[in-house]
């Protein structure tokens, strides 16, 4: 799997002259998803506007929107971002698709995560039986979800048990893989994750494990010198027909990735 890093990412060549150029902050599940190389050259075709992403953690994602230095940030993780807009950073906030998150773990699952009633029991489970558990650790929609959980649970994550990596979903699922340990992933990147050793999908279903990403326009009275007009127009055809089909075709091994649900205004 390709290293996840937090650099711009050209989408694709601007037609002759036609193109405008602007930046999005991503979190790594919808850049290393497979899903973004879908939909950029759609966007490209239909708009003029070639979209460049900054593919990093959804913390990152929003202090890049906070400090002027991209146009838009596509996110997933409500309370932060709700913060962020009170904040005066953004415009607003438009639900675009949804994923879950998921619990995955070795196949022997020494923690019995399988047979949890909820996901905070899974959690529970695996800090009670110490078993290796690998966190992002790195700020990320991902990583407050987990933290979400943990506290749900009564349990504060400490000990040689619990590694926190400050990586990316791909590379914390690759550590976790190399020490055959527990990991709260969103099911899309696991689902594109090629390396997948020796751990499984145990827990899923918990509606508290529901995963909403959204759409945040940075805010041009802030920042003058944000592109506005491509924000918007990008965010029109993320919320059309056309993007819903894309989203919701977007399947790996049979498997649908996320689904659309933004709603018109």
């Amino acid at each position: 799997m390709k290293a996840l890093l937090p650099i711009a990412l050209a989408a694709f060549t601007a037609t002759a002259g036609l193109a405008e150029t602007m930046k999005m902050s991503v979190t790594t599940s919808f850049a290393n998803s497979g899903l973004a190389e879908v939909l950029l050259p759609e966007i490209e075709k239909d708009t003029g506007i070639t979209v460049e992403l900054l593919v990093v953690g959804t913390g990152q994602a929003l202090e890049l929107g906070a400090n002027g230095d991209v146009d838009t940030v596509l996110v997933h993780s409500r309370a932060a971002e709700e913060k962020w807009l009170a904040e005066g950073n953004g415009t607003h906030r438009r639900e675009i698709m949804y994923n879950d998150f998921i619990v995955v773990g070795p196949a022997a699952d020494p923690a019995g995560a399988h047979s949890a009633a909820t996901a905070a029991d899974a959690f529970a489970a695996i800090a009670t039986a110490q078993a290796p558990f690998v966190s992002r650790g790195d700020d990320s929609g991902t990583h407050k979800a987990e933290l979400k959980l943990w506290k749900a649970a009564g349990v504060e994550p400490t000990g040689d048990w619990y590694k926190a990596v400050g990586q990316g979903m791909g590379a914390a699922l690759n550590t976790a893989a190399g020490l055959d340990a527990y990991i709260f992933s969103d099911r899309a990147t696991w689902l594109s994750f090629e390396n997948k050793a020796g751990l499984e999908l145990l827990f899923e279903g918990d509606p508290a494990l529901f995963n909403q990403y959204a759409y945040l326009p940075v805010s041009p009275t802030k920042y003058p010198h944000v592109k506005a007009a491509a924000a918007e127009q990008l965010e029109a055809w993320l919320t059309s027909d056309k993007a819903k089909e894309l989203i919701n075709g977007y399947q790996i091994a049979g498997q649908q990735l996320f689904n659309f649900n933004a709603t018109s205004e």
